[in-house]
């Protein structure tokens, strides 16, 4: 990926875009997906298009009881349960998706957490950083034989305008002196973004090609550690929990650009790069405002991503993805 490659497009969607209107010319038999967070928000409707047009879907979840659940009567499912913020957990659930599919051509990261109150897991680490980047990363590397099988597999990863807070904060990523529970969603985001570019760099090679992509604004479940006022101050949702806010998307329209990513002719032969409103991203500069759209320059930098990848693999000790 260049920054030259980093503008639109011309994709015949938009930011109106649902996700039956992605799939509804797709044919998907034979495909197999891992959607993250599959059972709930963008990731129920994720697995619910793809489903509808063919695919197998494998669903890793925390929760797998409540997974089950909501995927009752959803042909092509299953539910394997994992928690990102355990790594152990992520190994086991990688372990156990080798023994039921041969190859993957879909890695969807689309589960994630934000603006949660403080949490410290593993040996100490931040928990969004580790729930929303260092638990996909983990399980991507796990699961690298599988997607490097399938000759042509793509790895979306949900990252966010929250991305536009801040960078990655090399002299304290875990927020050792002191929390800060937005600027640590933010670095988690460009995290995602800076993983996609290069996982992309490094799997190109076996036809692995991955995206990051920022969904939209939407009210999920991901809000559920804010309180209802806080929304209400932001000017996202009225006094009674109604989206009010200008912008807003539903959840199938915020599922649409990661099932664009992940079946668009289009994308073929490109990788590395973020999306939004089912289009390539243009690049954005500091001063302009985050709902404006567009990414940050150091959230597409080769440097920082490989610098990020380091990190990570020290980190997670998972087997490195080899040129």
């Amino acid at each position: 990926m260049t920054m030259n490659e980093q503008q639109p497009l011309g994709s015949p969607f938009s930011a109106a875009t649902s996700a039956t209107d992605v799939v509804t010319d797709c044919d998907l038999p034979g495909m197999t997906a891992v959607v993250t967070g599959g059972y709930s928000g963008l990731g129920l409707e994720t697995t619910l298009a793809l489903t509808a047009a063919g695919a197998r879907v494998i669903v890793p979840a925390r929760r797998p009881h409540v997974a089950r659940a909501a995927l009752r009567g959803v042909k092509g499912c299953q539910v394997v349960a994992m928690d990102l913020a355990d790594l152990a957990s992520v190994r086991s659930a990688a372990a156990h998706i080798s023994d039921i599919a041969k190859r993957l051509d879909l890695l969807m990261a689309v589960a994630g957490v934000m603006a949660t109150p403080e949490r410290r897991v593993e040996p100490g680490w931040e928990g969004q950083f580790t729930a929303n980047h260092l638990g996909h990363f983990t399980l991507a590397c796990e699961l690298y034989p599988l997607l490097a099988a399938a000759g042509g597999a793509r790895v979306i990863v949900n990252s966010s305008a929250g991305h536009t807070l801040t960078g990655i904060r090399w002299h304290d990523p875990h927020f050792r002196t002191g929390y800060d529970k937005w600027l640590a969603y933010g670095q988690s985001k460009t995290a995602n973004a800076l993983f996609a570019v290069h996982l992309d760099a490094l799997g190109r090679h076996d036809g692995v090609r991955a995206f990051a992509l920022h969904p939209g604004k939407i009210i999920t479940g991901l809000q559920r550690e804010m309180a209802l006022q806080e929304q209400i101050d932001r000017g996202w949702v009225d006094e009674h929990g109604n989206v009010i806010g200008v912008g807003f998307k539903t959840p199938s329209q915020g599922a649409a650009t990661g099932l664009w990513a992940a079946t668009s002719s289009l994308l073929d032969g490109r990788g590395g790069l973020y999306l939004e409103d089912c289009d390539i991203a243009g690049v954005s500069t500091p001063d302009q405002p985050m709902d404006d759209g567009g990414v940050r320059p150091y959230a597409v930098d080769p440097d920082e991503a490989a610098r990020l990848w380091d990190l990570s693999l020290a980190a997670t000790a998972v087997t490195p993805i080899l040129r």
